[in-house]
């Protein structure tokens, strides 16, 4: 079994975008047990953004479908700024747009440990 490394506390802040109550707060949950600052979790685009006028987070997790929007313009934004993402969907690869097709993908449902390992793997330096 591949060894999770720890994040020093308070050193990696982590945005969670997910509109989904329960999956946010295992998300959460999860990074939290990582030693991870959580950002949020935003429930919504214009909220990640609200989120992202006071702090850079080291990194992002990002639901695909919130609601009726997608978070698509959030992950060019998060592009723009060098900011490592992945996101989180029920959707395929497939279902990606091109500009997205080689980042990384955790399809719901998804346990505890391929999130952390895929957190770990967006906060390598």
């Amino acid at each position: 079994m591949r060894q999770i490394p720890r994040v020093e506390p308070g050193r990696a802040t982590v945005l969670v975008v997910e509109d989904e109550w329960l999956i946010a707060t295992q998300i959460a949950h999860d990074l939290q047990s990582l030693d991870c600052r959580v950002l949020g979790p935003a429930p919504s685009v214009a909220v990640a953004r609200a989120l992202l006028e006071d702090e850079v987070p080291r990194a992002a997790l990002l639901d695909i479908r919130l609601g009726r929007e997608t978070v698509f313009a959030l992950a060019d934004l998060l592009t723009d700024r060098k900011v490592p993402f992945a996101f989180l969907t029920a959707f395929t690869r497939d279902d990606l747009p091109p500009r997205f097709a080689d980042c990384p993908l955790l399809t719901k449902p998804f346990g505890g440990g391929a999130l952390k390992a895929e957190v770990a793997a967006l906060l390598r330096p």
